[in-house]
């Protein structure tokens, strides 16, 4: 067994927005990974255009930098509960881990999910306070929370003497003490070298690697990521994929890579403890092992939790269909799900009919991204509202439950606790923070969380904030009313004009423009009563050769309501779906014609 001392393997892990690609940013360059006069992007990781504008990072991502002779391999993971599946998988790549708290905001939901995770792989943390130059930080009591946090995790003795660095990455600066303004990184990279342990591995015994992370390029294929658990690898090496379905397969590597900096450099031969990427398997996928061709020893793979929503997917059949989309039939719609399926191990992929996918994730913002970058790239497709995933037990059927974490000013409260009530939570804990607002923690049913983000922001005025984190199993809770309101749905197809707008806002709230083009069956707005109401749009005035004094004065509209992808997939109903297009969001019901409609209703009644 060798011991890499000149190399380390670390992910960062935090809640969301505590500032892990920022951090990696400035350790790209303060390790001289560019050059003086190169022009480098701000959160330079976040290449992804969803990160860049949603601000959060959603794929986990490999780079490497060089620090007094040792190479550091650094993945930055994503802080989003819903991509936790990213977290887990690459934890079998490290040695170690920095985990990211904010100075003001303590340890958060994800905090929590992240550190366990880490904890059961037995991995050596260093913690990183970040975010000391704030005006609210508070280090030290940030810290009793921190450890407070790993006893309740059942860290051992080891895991808890972890060491501590503060830093602010905005300015680019760690220091070993809070109350002392640091003027770089080092102190940061030298905890990195001093506390997590290097790789160690036999160099000389029969090859093993275990794939962890899937890209895909247009020119090369595939490309398996992972890092090698024994022996050597080498390129144009034959050996051969033993798969998770119990396959074998001879293969060949024809290209081999490390990381430096943002770029994959090609290399001829990798060993024990290294992170490497290679191409030529075609067949690879995340979870498999690459063994020599005379020991095949499969690796386990960590253990993802299960999705818990469900969405279906299925070609549009809109009478506007194929007019903004280039990938538009059920062949397309297929092989980009099973494509997705393949480097995305927290999704699930079920057929219901050659026109129809069953998609299952983590959570709304999980499938959102997905149903986000599809329509970037072109594809046209609807999808319905989206379900919690069932249980049937011998005790009766399960449904999936959420602690849910609340912060609000003091003065929404009160809306709050009685909303979240109504759809089932029970309220598990509260406190003050002593800033005007109060920390609320709940007990939900995932089903009580679809549609409620908006609500609750609407209800908090925007200053509330909430996280939730998956927690287990539960007796069915009941039936949840989420929708109060029914649909204004379009009577026939043609353009909007601001005559038939008008005298459709005095039912509702309006969701469509002048101009806007409209078919029969459209969802152009939410109604002020339970139950849906048929208008017409697109009705024209009647022109007549007798004026009154005033008729003709400018129509007083009411600004239309634009929602986005992911608040039209809150907003539906059951009988509705949402049409997704490279150019626009529409709401639709299931069945366009009024008539099929109300008798397809009344059948469901009478059954």
């Amino acid at each position: 067994m060798i011991k890499r001392e000149e190399l380390r393997n670390v992910a960062i892990i935090a809640h969301v927005d505590h500032g892990k690609t920022t951090l990696v940013d400035k350790l790209l360059r303060q390790s001289g990974t560019f050059r003086a006069n190169e022009v480098v992007d701000e959160r330079v990781m976040d290449s992804n255009a969803l990160e860049r504008e949603r601000g959060i990072t959603i794929l986990s991502k490999n780079t490497a930098i060089t620090y007094q002779d040792v190479k550091i391999n650094i993945i930055d993971t994503p802080g989003h509960a819903d991509f936790g599946g990213e977290v887990e998988r690459i934890m079998q790549m490290v040695d170690g881990v920095l985990l990211l708290v904010d100075a003001s905001e303590g340890p958060m939901p994800q905090t929590r999910f992240v550190l366990q995770k880490a904890l059961k792989q037995g991995l050596k943390p260093v913690v990183v306070i970040n975010k000391i130059d704030r005006p609210e930080a508070r280090p030290a009591e940030v810290i009793d929370e921190v450890l407070d946090l790993f006893i309740e995790l059942e860290a051992d003795d080891h895991q808890l003497e972890f060491p501590v660095v503060y830093a602010s990455a905005k300015n680019g600066y760690a220091t070993m003490k809070p109350d002392i303004q640091g003027d770089n990184m080092v102190p940061l990279f030298d905890a990195i070298l001093s506390e997590i342990p290097c790789p160690v591995g036999d160099t000389e015994a029969p090859l093993q690697l275990l794939i962890s992370n899937i890209d895909y390029d247009r020119y090369t294929g595939k490309i398996g990521i992972g890092k090698i658990a024994r022996g050597r690898i080498d390129k144009n090496q034959l050996a051969v994929l033993a798969s998770t379905d119990g396959q074998e397969y001879n293969v060949k590597i024809s290209g081999l890579y490390t990381f430096q900096g943002l770029k994959r450099i090609d290399t001829d031969s990798a060993m024990a403890g290294d992170i490497i990427a290679l191409t030529g398997i075609e067949n690879i996928n995340i979870g498999d092992t690459l063994c020599d061709q005379n020991q095949i020893d499969r690796l386990p793979f960590v253990q993802i939790d299960e999705p818990t929503i469900s969405m279906n997917f299925m070609v549009n059949d809109s009478p506007f269909a194929g007019k903004d989309g280039q990938y538009v039939t059920s062949r397309h719609l297929k092989e980009r799900l099973e494509r997705e399926m393949m480097s995305n191990v927290a999704m699930r992929m079920e057929a219901l009919s050659t026109e129809s996918f069953k998609i299952m994730g983590r959570g709304e913002l999980h499938i959102s991204i997905l149903i986000e970058t599809m329509r970037r790239e072109g594809y046209e497709f609807s999808v319905s509202r989206p379900e919690v995933i069932m249980k049937e037990t011998p005790e009766g059927i399960m449904e999936p439950m959420e602690i849910l974490y609340v912060e609000v000013p003091e003065e929404h409260m009160s809306s709050v606790i009685e909303k979240i009530g109504q759809r089932k939570g029970e309220l598990m804990n509260m406190h003050p923070t002593g800033t005007g607002t109060m920390k609320l923690e709940f007990r939900i049913p995932a089903r009580g969380l679809i549609g409620y983000r908006s609500e609750f922001l609407t209800d908090t005025k925007g200053y509330g904030i909430f996280h939730h984190l998956f927690d287990g199993y539960d007796a069915y809770k009941g039936d949840i009313k989420n929708r109060l309101r029914g649909s204004l749905v379009a009577h026939e197809n043609g353009a909007a004009v601001a005559y038939g707008i008008y005298g459709a806002q005095e039912r509702g709230k309006i969701f469509v423009e002048p101009g806007m083009e409209v078919y029969e069956g459209m969802v152009v707005g939410e109604s002020s009563r339970l139950e849906d109401i048929v208008v017409n749009v697109c009705r024209k005035k009647q022109m007549t050769n007798v004026r009154a004094s005033g008729s003709d004065d400018a129509l007083r509209l009411v600004p239309a309501t634009m929602f986005s992808l992911e608040q039209s997939l809150e907003f539906i109903a059951d009988d509705e779906l949402v049409e997704v297009t490279p150019k626009q969001v529409r709401i639709r019901k299931k069945i366009l014609n009024k008539v099929q409609r109300e008798r397809t209703q009344r059948k469901h009644n009478v059954s």
